[in-house]
C-alpha cells in the first residue's frame, strides 16, 4: 500500500509538472487544489497536499491568499530549503542571502494562504519553511511555536477587517454591520472560526474593537453591560457556529470527492425510504418541493430573529 501511495503521489506531481512546462497551466493560473487532487486521482489528502508541497519546494507554483495555489512566474527562485550547514559564505547572513528577509509578517501571511487553501492542518513549520525557502529552525526566531503562529494568524486577518471609525446611528444596523463582516471574515477565512474559542478565549488585539463596538453598541441601547457581553457572545458564537460547517464540509469533500449536493444524491434513496412509512409528513412535503441549504441565508436569517430578540427584550426598536 505504501508503494501505491509513493507512485500516485509521483503521477500527480509529473503531470501537473508536465502541464505547467507545456503551458496548459499558465503563470497566474490556478493549479488543482488539494480537494480536487483527491477527487480526480483517488488519492488521501495528506498523498494532495504532499504533491503541491513538492512543487512548491521546487518553485513551480506558490500559494496566493484568497486565491489558492497558482503556477509561478518564470525566472521565480527556486525555493528548496536549504542545508543547515548552507552554502554561503562565513559569516553572511540569512537576510543578505535570501531575495526576501524572513519577517514575522512574512511567516505570518504564508501560514494564513496555507491555512486559507488547504486547512488548518496543513499548516506546519516543516511546510511553512518550504513555502519561504529558509531552514525550518529559523521560524523559530519569530514564533515560540504553532499555538504563538496560531494566535497571530487569527490577530493578522482579524486586523486586515477593522470596523469603520463611524458606526451607523442605529443599534441594529451597528450590529448587523459587525456580525455580517465577522461572517465574511469567517467565510473567507474557513479556519477561522474552528480557531477561536468561546470557553477559552484567546486574547487577540484586533478582536477587541470588535467586543467593545458590540458592548457600546447594546449598552447605548438600553442593556447593562452584563447583559451587553451576553448578547454579544449570542451573537459570536451563532456566526461561529454557522461557519464551522464551511470547514468541515471543505474537509468532508476532501475525503470523500463529493461536494455536498453530490454527498446528498448518495442519501436521496435512504431518505426517500424512510419518508415511504408515512411517519414523517412535513418532511415529505418538504422534500417534494426540494430545499437549497445555503448557508449565507442560513446566517441571514438566524441573525435577523437574534436581533428581533434582543429589539424585543427591550421592548423598543
Amino acid at each position: 500500500m505504501g508503494g501505491q501511495a509513493v507512485s500516485r503521489y509521483s503521477q500527480i506531481v509529473t503531470e501537473l509538472r508536465r502541464r505547467i512546462e507545456t503551458g496548459e497551466l499558465a503563470p497566474g493560473d490556478r493549479v488543482p487544489s488539494t480537494r480536487e487532487i483527491t477527487r480526480h486521482w483517488g488519492v488521501a489528502m495528506a498523498t494532495a497536499t504532499k504533491a503541491l508541497s513538492e512543487l512548491r519546494r521546487e518553485g513551480v507554483v506558490r500559494a496566493v491568499p484568497g486565491v489558492g495555489t497558482v503556477v509561478a512566474a518564470p525566472g521565480r527562485p527556486v525555493r528548496a530549503a536549504r542545508p543547515a550547514a548552507a552554502a554561503r559564505p562565513a559569516g553572511a547572513s540569512e537576510a543578505s542571502s535570501a531575495p526576501t528577509a524572513l519577517t514575522l509578517e512574512r511567516i505570518v501571511g504564508a501560514a494564513v494562504a496555507v491555512a486559507d487553501t488547504e486547512g488548518l492542518a496543513a499548516v506546519s513549520m516543516r511546510r511553512l519553511a518550504a513555502e519561504l525557502g529558509v531552514a525550518t529552525m529559523s521560524l523559530y526566531r519569530h514564533v515560540a511555536d504553532k499555538d504563538d503562529l496560531l494566535m497571530r494568524m487569527m490577530d493578522s486577518v482579524m486586523a486586515q477587517s477593522p470596523l469603520p471609525a463611524d458606526p451607523p446611528d442605529h443599534w441594529r444596523e451597528a450590529i448587523e454591520l459587525a456580525a455580517r463582516q465577522l461572517w465574511d471574515l469567517f467565510r473567507r477565512h474557513p479556519w477561522l472560526a474552528p480557531a477561536l474559542s468561546v470557553t477559552r478565549p484567546q486574547m487577540l488585539p484586533s478582536a477587541l474593537p470588535y467586543s467593545e463596538w458590540m458592548l457600546t453598541t447594546l449598552h447605548a441601547h438600553g442593556f447593562d453591560l452584563h447583559s451587553a457581553f451576553t448578547a454579544h457572545l449570542t451573537l459570536l458564537n451563532y456566526a461561529r457556529g454557522i461557519a464551522f460547517n464551511v470547514e468541515t464540509e471543505r474537509e468532508a469533500e476532501a475525503a470523500s470527492g463529493l461536494d455536498s449536493e453530490e454527498w446528498m444524491d448518495t442519501q436521496e434513496p435512504v431518505l426517500l425510504a424512510i419518508l415511504d412509512t408515512g411517519r414523517f409528513p412535513a418532511l415529505s412535503c418538504l422534500a417534494e418541493a426540494g430545499y437549497d441549504l445555503d448557508l449565507d441565508a442560513l446566517f441571514e436569517f438566524g441573525l435577523q430573529r437574534l436581533l428581533d430578540g434582543l429589539a424585543s427584550a427591550q421592548g423598543r426598536p
